[in-house]
């Protein structure tokens, strides 16, 4: 997580929140950091930060996220909304940010670089990076 980053009211509504919020139709303070969604995820080895971290992340408006690889390693299987206690579905908020890196131009996952990644990863991957 990046340094600086405090728990206030200032970052649970910050715009960025809010963003990924609309975007991705989940509410993002329902989620307390059970991990269920981490350890259900197939593909957390490809990814640098877990699913419930990101989470966290975007919870207290760390836009630096949206530079992380997970949401691009995320394969959409929804193996972690099933898992949800609170019904989160974190599939779509990773959806949200990859949305939001391609607005900002942000790099995204180069389809070279994936040697060893599961098949189904590489699906998701190009339907993502279709325009």
């Amino acid at each position: 997580m990046a340094d600086g980053l405090r728990l206030s009211r200032e970052a649970l509504a910050a715009p960025f929140v809010g963003k990924v919020e609309e975007l991705s139709g989940q509410n993002l303070s329902a989620c307390y950091q059970c991990g269920k969604c981490a350890a259900g995820c197939l593909f957390t080895e490809h990814m640098d930060a877990l699913p419930n971290q990101v989470l966290r992340r975007v919870q207290l408006g760390d836009e630096s996220v949206l530079a992380a690889s997970a949401p691009w390693a995320c394969a959409s299987c929804l193996a972690c909304a099933v898992r949800c206690p609170k019904g989160v579905d974190v599939a779509r908020v990773m959806e949200a940010l990859r949305l939001l890196a391609l607005r900002r131009g942000l790099p995204h996952l180069d389809p070279r670089a994936t040697a060893g990644v599961p098949q189904i990863a590489l699906v998701g991957a190009y339907r993502k990076l279709t325009p």
